[in-house]
């Protein structure tokens, strides 16, 4: 980010005291309170929804998330000389979720089930049927990504001499692609039994970074991700990112589950929905994909042990599964 920002921030209220920087982004302390400016990509439509929602979500008792704030004009989006857009919003002193404390990860838990609670109290508006607010169903995107693991399989098998991390991808492929398409036709007709009156609002991004802890409460930022979908998609990124960092501790994962249910009953389909998630083998997709995308001709280090760690962490992973699946 430039210099603009000073001559942005001429066009809000208030006084600023002092700057820095933070998050990809200018952090104000401001007269106002505390402020975070940042450059916007997006659409006005895609914020004014974003500004809706977030309004509802306050006036249902979710204090903590974002809200953006217009300038001297009226306008969320502020340009600045050189044609840069930017954004401001509130900002809060919290800090980012611990996913090395247990008791911390189960508070987010319960948050995550009550922004869920509150997103569903949100009347869906039919001006928001468009674009990012309503993205392919979860299985689509399962299916585009086996689609892909596949193509990977087919280009490395092509290959005479192959490298550590081909022979990695070969050696394991046939397990995590028959995972991918238990797990894509499973959602496949879970979607097809669900009505739309089971979709609502979600984050759409939600891990560590994106809860921050406070005294008595989360903050909740980054709604850039919120669409229309399955919450249980929600539950899962965060889950995902913690049974990682634990190596799969099945009762921590199950304690998680345990403290979203009590804010919000968890039934069947929930539950398979999110079983079915979890059965997935993202993390094995996203090493494949990046492969591909990148140059073929040299694979770091990393990446192989990334899939071997994959490899040697699936024991754990799928005794999990087998709670989970109950």
């Amino acid at each position: 980010m430039n210099d603009n920002y000073l001559d942005v921030m001429e066009q809000y209220e208030g006084e600023t005291l002092e700057v820095r920087r933070g998050r990809g982004a200018w952090i104000f302390e401001r007269s106002d309170g505390l402020k975070l400016l940042k450059e916007y990509r997006g659409s006005v439509k895609r914020l004014e929804f974003e500004e809706t929602v977030l309004g509802e979500l306050k006036a249902r008792g979710i204090d903590s998330v974002d809200q953006y704030l217009r300038n001297r004009d009226g306008e969320l989006l502020t340009v600045a000389e050189d044609g840069t857009k930017y954004i401001l919003k509130d900002w809060f002193v919290h800090r980012e979720c611990n996913l090395k404390d247990s008791r911390e990860i189960l508070t987010a838990v319960t948050w995550i089930a009550r922004l869920h609670q509150a997103f569903r109290r949100i009347p869906w508006r039919k001006e928001w049927d468009m674009g990012s607010m309503v993205p392919p169903g979860l299985s689509a995107e399962m299916k585009r990504h086996t689609r892909e693991m596949k193509r990977v399989r087919t280009f490395v098998s092509g290959k005479r001499k192959k490298n550590e991390f081909e022979l990695c991808v070969m050696e394991h492929f046939a397990e995590f692609y028959e995972q991918a398409l238990t797990a894509q036709n499973g959602l496949e007709l879970l979607e097809e039994k669900q009505e739309q009156s089971r979709l609502f609002l979600c984050h759409g991004d939600l891990n560590q970074h994106h809860l921050l802890m406070g005294t008595g409460d989360v903050a909740v930022i980054e709604f850039n991700q919120m669409h229309r979908g399955k919450q249980m998609a929600d539950l899962y990124h965060f889950m995902r990112k913690v049974m990682e960092k634990h190596g799969w501790d099945e009762q921590l994962g199950l304690a998680m589950t345990e403290a979203y249910d009590k804010v919000i009953s968890m039934d069947r389909e929930d539950r398979a929905c999110l079983y079915y998630l979890f059965l997935y083998p993202e993390k094995y997709w996203k090493q494949l994909n990046y492969y591909y995308n990148a140059n073929k001709a040299w694979t770091p280090v990393r990446n192989v042990e990334k899939l071997r760690s994959l490899k040697e962490q699936q024991e754990m992973r799928m005794r999990f599964l087998e709670k989970m699946k109950g």
